[in-house]
């Protein structure tokens, strides 16, 4: 049977073939033509190639893809999926033949190509497990342990503690289940929104993928076959939340060149053990090449220093250890028809560590932690660890927590939950605390209910700031300026002039901090890569742990209320705030850099369950957000939701390139639809 191509109101595909294997060809396909300047960006970035056609500025992204050894992973990952698992290799491989089928007309649709001077190239059959891993290397973020080093370093062993709040960008995250007991139907509801930086083309694809297996509609990563993250099959649906594990380490490195030109590194038995060393070239659009020295120990690739240098730092990842991304998880999801076949495919999970929450039509439900953590020493989960001791290597692999579904609910925001034990920080329990709330403050749920919680930007965080201010001693107009502020019902929406007296006040109270003396030593990057400074900026850093820093500061001789007094005078005597969302806009990630783009205005913030995550202190611009939003409803598959932030289609100027905006921008989402007699039939892929 040939692959059929059907697309719905809003071109989302609807892909219909006689196989498995045909099917992920039209996948492949379809992506392709719909995202192909995406794609190309992708793989080589996973690669560490995009400096050639995108310029300077990606250099220092390029350097760590070649010294992280991302695409020699991604091969050693394909290797041993096809030994291990020949049909879920196979599917990757025929994924891959749609890629490169549908690549030559996707680039002349993508004015990009163009622009660039860059020429669409061949996918290898390892190149999906690249996209992955470049997508997902830095999710768990653990830069983080470079800036603990850096607050111990300058402020003493306690200050680990002091910046409790995970760096920029992991948190964000929501999703809950709400069992049939609390439902009108009777049957369950999953239902949440995926926060990530926010891409133009969207990192999520909404797609359809029916053959005589399966029959399944989600989320899919571009670049990656299957549906692995957010899927309804009809019987059984899942989703997922980042749950704030820790699985990479960072190890410091002693390393001395022989007489013969090798490289040797000091293992933890006191002997010099060989490590492996080439260099490699990174072209660069509009200036010279780079030369990359590429070295890696036992421990794993080293991503900091090198040959030479005053420190050099290993980084140890699962896949380059195990040779498994994961992969094998792909078809046993699509083919799921109960929790229980979710619940064994994603046994088969590599990363990144996810929490998974899955229901059935039997009533069957699921709350899980699924992924590959270490087994080692707790320095390792915190800080760099030196290589040349003993006690720091990884032992074996945690098993992993099950969670609970307590009185017909189950709601995950990065919070501690099940993947407490195999984590160090997660978010504040705020988002989590208050779609909870909302979930039991009505009587039986419907889907119709769901948008309103997606959207919800109620601040408990501005607890922090607001809960000291009536026993500050003020002027006259900083008295009203605190008075406005405690009348505020403290949600954060976009038309709200308060909400914006709010963001100033908390803005001159991050920056007062930062530049506080206890603080100022922090303040001087050090000397890091690139890629790593956006986990070693101290404004950033005060803003995410605002609230621990007011309450624990007092220990490094700062006087919150001294601060937050001065805070509310700066901006009483300063000009009047507009509304948030006059500054409050949306700046998606774009691989074309100063391509113009006046964003829209948001409602939302940090730790509102509509979490528009900027920089206080810096910048009110929001790079995250929900990069998708789905309700699930195992009811009836036609009842569920779901939107992106822009559209189906990834060329610019298309009709259905930003046509999803104002739904996402509203709070409102478009039906899921699955009646192949309301679809538009564009083609047979052959």
């Amino acid at each position: 049977m040939t692959a059929e191509i059907f697309r719905d109101t809003w071109g989302i595909p609807h892909l219909r073939a006689g196989s498995a294997l045909e099917l992920a060809r039209a996948q492949g396909r379809v992506t392709a033509r719909d995202r192909a300047w995406q794609l190309e960006v992708e793989r080589h970035r996973s690669r560490g190639t995009s400096a050639a056609f995108l310029g300077a500025e990606s250099v220092g992204w390029d350097r760590f893809a070649r010294q992280a050894r991302l695409d020699d992973t991604a091969r050693r990952c394909f290797a041993s999926l096809e030994e291990r698992d020949p049909e879920s290799a196979a599917f990757v491989r025929a994924y891959v033949e749609g890629v490169n089928a549908g690549l030559p007309e996707g680039a002349a649709r993508a004015p990009e190509f163009a622009a660039t001077g860059l020429v669409p190239g061949h996918w290898e059959p390892w190149s999906p497990m690249g996209v992955w891993l470049g997508t997902h290397v830095l999710f768990a973020g653990f830069p983080a342990k470079l800036w603990r080093e850096e607050a111990v370093r300058h402020l003493g062993e306690d200050a680990v503690g002091l910046f409790a709040m995970d760096g920029p960008g992991t948190a964000g995250s929501n999703g809950w289940l709400v069992g049939g007991e609390r439902t009108v139907s009777g049957q369950a509801l999953i239902a949440g929104d995926p926060h990530r930086f926010i891409e133009d083309p969207g990192v999520y694809q909404q797609i359809r993928l029916s053959c005589p297996e399966f029959d399944v509609v989600g989320l899919a990563v571009p670049g990656v076959p299957g549906i692995a993250h957010f899927a309804h099959t009809g019987s059984v649906a899942w989703a997922i939340t980042n749950a704030m594990a820790d699985y990479q380490d960072l190890y410091r490195e002693r390393l001395r060149v022989t007489g013969t030109g090798a490289v040797e590194a000091l293992g933890p038995d006191g002997t010099w053990r060989p490590a492996t060393r080439h260099t490699e070239r990174v072209e660069v659009a509009g200036g010279a090449g780079v030369d990359i020295e590429v070295i890696e120990t036992e421990r794993g690739p080293v991503v900091i220093g090198g040959v030479g240098a005053e420190e050099s730092i290993s980084l140890r990842c699962p896949p380059r250890v195990t040779g498994d991304l994961g992969f094998g998880a792909l078809l046993p999801l699509l083919r799921a028809r109960r929790v229980a076949d979710v619940d064994r495919a994603f046994d088969a999970w590599a990363e990144p560590v996810n929490v998974v929450q899955a229901a059935d039509t039997d009533g069957g439900l699921l709350h899980r932690v699924a992924g590959r953590v270490p087994v080692r020493a707790a320095a390792n989960r915190v800080r760099v660890v030196n290589a040349w001791e003993p006690g720091h290597e990884w032992t074996g692999w945690h098993p992993m927590p099950y969670g609970t579904v307590e009185d017909g609910l189950a709601v995950m925001a990065n919070q501690r939950g099940p993947a407490a034990p195999l984590g160090v920080e997660f978010a504040p329990p705020h988002r989590a605390d208050r779609i909870h709330r909302l979930l039991v403050s009505g009587g039986p749920l419907t889907a119709a209910d769901m948008p309103a919680i997606h959207t919800d930007t109620h601040l408990a965080s501005a607890a922090a700031l607001l809960d000291p201010l009536p026993a500050l001693d003020l002027s006259d107009a900083a008295a009203e300026v605190r008075d406005r502020l405690l009348r505020w019902n403290r949600h954060m929406d976009a038309d709200s002039g308060t909400a914006a007296v709010y963001a100033r006040v908390r803005d001159a109270v991050v920056r007062r901090l930062a530049e506080h003396p206890a603080l100022a030593a922090l303040a001087e990057p050090p000397a890091r890569p690139d890629v790593f400074l956006p986990w070693l900026a101290l404004v950033p850093r005060v803003a995410f742990a605002l609230g621990n820093l007011l309450t624990e500061g007092k220990r490094y001789g700062i006087d919150p209320d001294a601060v937050l007094r001065a805070a509310v005078e700066e901006v009483a005597a300063g000009p009047g705030s507009g509304t948030w969302g006059d500054t409050h806009r949306l700046a998606p990630w774009r691989a074309l850099a100063g391509t113009p783009y006046d964003g829209p205005a948001l409602s939302g913030d940090n730790d509102c369950v509509l979490s528009t995550s900027s920089a206080p202190g810096l910048t009110d611009l929001s790079a995250r957000g929900p990069a998708a939003r789905y309700v699930w409803d195992l009811a009836d598959r036609d009842g569920s939701a779901w939107v992106v932030p822009f559209g189906a289609d990834g060329v610019p100027g298309a009709v259905h390139h930003h046509d999803q905006l104002p739904l996402w921008l509203g709070g409102e989402l478009a039906p899921v639809t699955t009646d192949w007699n309301t679809l538009t039939k564009e083609s047979d892929d052959d």
